[in-house]
């Protein structure tokens, strides 16, 4: 597989991230991941490839790790949709969803609106996160990407709020978070119990395009850990149609010793 992976932009590792990440992939599936990367740690970073209009024809997924909140030039974020809509699958990553928003975004979009654009492609609306502190991640046992793995509870991550799924989308995995109450005085308990979805599918536009998208991944060793890495392997692996029902690979597209 051809693998095109995005990433730059705002508060994250993003130089270390994509070595963890190219290297990850290409150990566990049978793909060639082209890093595109830019050193800009602003909001507003911008990316050369999105730049043409046929930036995705070499790939047979596109892996957007990038966090550009505040870029907002319709006609660019336009052509990045377009190669999605066009057929080209798309694995998501933590702050790419809080990437390409204007307007009232941290109220629930209406499908088709001026600013829904990329929570369409993305599949579920998210705005803000909270602390930095463990998640329990859950998983459905009935979906392909996540059938044959196994609960687990990360190091200290953002989870990220769901303001809505959309009706094209389906929750494959969940997270619970335990936050402490910053009230000394309230009568409420000393934590509390957040949850999320952290995974999910969605299908995008006239063609259906497959998409996978995670909202974990905010530090270095979360993504690189196996856990991590196994749940975006697959994810890659469903989008571009190389995973059965069953969840078992395409032969020749997982390496023999990967797991699971």
């Amino acid at each position: 597989l051809e693998v095109l992976l995005v990433a730059g932009g705002c508060c994250h590792d993003y130089a270390a991230q994509t070595r963890i990440l190219k290297e990850g992939i290409e150990d566990r599936i049978n793909a060639h991941v082209t890093i595109a990367y830019t050193p800009n740690k602003s909001t507003s970073a911008t990316f050369e490839i999105y730049e043409k209009d046929d930036w995705a024809a070499n790939y047979d997924v596109v892996i957007h790790d990038e966090c550009s909140a505040t870029v907002t030039d319709k006609e660019y974020v336009g052509r990045i949709l377009k190669a999605h809509r066009d057929g080209t699958p798309a694995v998501n990553i933590h702050c790419a969803m809080h990437s390409y928003r204007w307007g009232d975004f941290k109220k629930p979009v209406e499908v088709g609106s001026d600013n829904a654009g990329w929570f369409e492609m993305v599949g579920l609306q998210s705005t803000s996160h909270g602390p930095q502190l463990p998640i329990d991640v859950a998983y459905d046992k009935e979906h392909a990407i996540t059938k044959t793995l196994a609960d687990w509870t990360t190091i200290n991550e953002e989870l990220y709020n769901n303001v809505q799924i959309l009706p094209t989308a389906k929750a494959i995995a969940t997270g619970k978070q335990a936050v402490k109450n910053k009230k000394k005085d309230s009568p409420e308990a000393a934590t509390k119990i957040e949850e999320a979805v952290v995974a999910w599918t969605s299908e995008y536009g006239p063609k259906k395009t497959r998409i996978f998208s995670t909202s974990l991944g905010h530090n270095n060793d979360t993504v690189a850990d196996g856990r991590y890495l196994d749940l975006v392997c697959r994810g890659i692996l469903w989008t571009t149609g190389h995973l059965d029902d069953a969840g078992k690979p395409t032969p020749g597209y997982l390496h023999e010793a990967s797991q699971p």
